[in-house]
């Protein structure tokens, strides 16, 4: 069992954006999960929300890089159709050089209609888009020498790209997925799996069978660790503790869940997707999960909270862990 961070920093208070933090406890946190031996930090990015939300992850990225030493530092996810694909090949294999090759790249086809109006990019345009994008970065980090590309969006001419990544052929991608269809593409297509924070246990479990099952049929070799999904992490330590955590998933949920209402539960009693509950209520959560196939778990603090991270590490990890003991005091 492998446990990483998905989120994201912010410059102005929340107003229920819960995966986003400020900028010098999100630095603090990520610094604090490299030194416990947290494996991912996969890093929200988001535009014209008004919430002071990180628009160029890849920049606190390269800073981060030079402040851990050990976990893997992802986008989740550079949204392709609004951005030149060759400056992101290039971005990413300069972060890939500076981390030692620790860096993942998150994409996805975005899913924000105020994003994609903000741009000015109509949406039913994402998927070739994002098609044409992925092919021109393919291209980049596994041509021998330069190449030409001519297509629908993009047009270069006799281009190499530099530098090349440390991690070959490139980093590993990843799929933000989250329909059947989008899990079975990702499988075909050589894509790790990104799972939502929304969706219930169930449903996970189902997305990962899926997704097993079609890398299989197509004759990819599959391992557990090409899949995350994100938690919310809310450990509580007395009863007295529940209703607060219950009123923040609220809260929580009436900002991003009509992103997804078809994942939610009627009572917030009834959500399965939370690491929330004492200690052993959140082990047993996390064994249901590593049951089904969720070996990699990207948890999402809505506390921006070093405390509560320790804690995990303290009280939850060693119940998982295969590895040699990590600093948890």
């Amino acid at each position: 069992m492998q446990f990483g961070l998905f989120g994201g920093a912010r410059t102005k208070p929340s107003t229920g954006l819960e995966d986003s933090q400020g900028y010098e406890s999100f630095i603090d946190y990520v610094v604090e999960a490299d030194r416990l031996g947290f494996r991912h930090l996969f890093m929200v990015e988001h535009h014209f929300t008004g919430q002071g939300q990180v628009s160029s992850s890849m920049t606190v990225l390269a800073y981060l890089a030079a402040r851990t030493r050990n976990i893997r530092l992802g986008t989740a996810v550079v949204v392709l159709p609004w951005h030149n694909p060759v400056l992101v090949a290039e971005q990413v294999a300069t972060l890939d050089l500076l981390t030692g090759g620790r860096v993942d790249l998150g994409v996805g086809k975005g899913y924000r209609k105020a994003e994609f109006s903000g741009f000015c990019i109509p949406m039913d345009e994402a998927t070739e888009r994002f098609d044409e994008a992925m092919e021109v970065i393919r291209k980049a980090w596994t041509s021998e020498g330069r190449f030409s590309h001519h297509g629908k969006r993009w047009n270069y001419e006799n281009i190499v790209v530099e530098p090349m990544p440390l991690q070959r052929p490139h980093p590993p991608l990843w799929l933000a997925a989250g329909s059947l269809d989008s899990v079975r593409r990702a499988a075909r297509e050589g894509y790790n799996l990104l799972l939502d924070q929304l969706a219930q246990t169930d449903q996970i479990i189902r997305r990962i069978a899926l997704f097993r099952e079609e890398c299989e049929r197509v004759g990819r070799p599959y391992s557990s660790d090409m899949v995350a999904t994100a938690r919310a992490l809310q450990m509580i330590h007395s009863e007295s503790e529940r209703e607060a955590a219950y009123q923040t998933r609220r809260r929580t949920l009436s900002v991003i869940g009509d992103l997804a209402r078809d994942k939610l539960p009627d009572r917030v009693e009834d959500d399965t997707a939370p690491l929330l509950g004492t200690p052993d209520e959140v082990i047993a959560r996390v064994r249901e999960l590593e049951a089904g196939g969720a070996t990699n778990l990207l948890l999402v603090d809505p506390n921006a909270s070093v405390a509560n991270l320790r804690a995990f590490a303290r009280e939850v990890m060693p119940a998982f862990r295969a590895n040699p003991a990590v600093a948890a005091d």
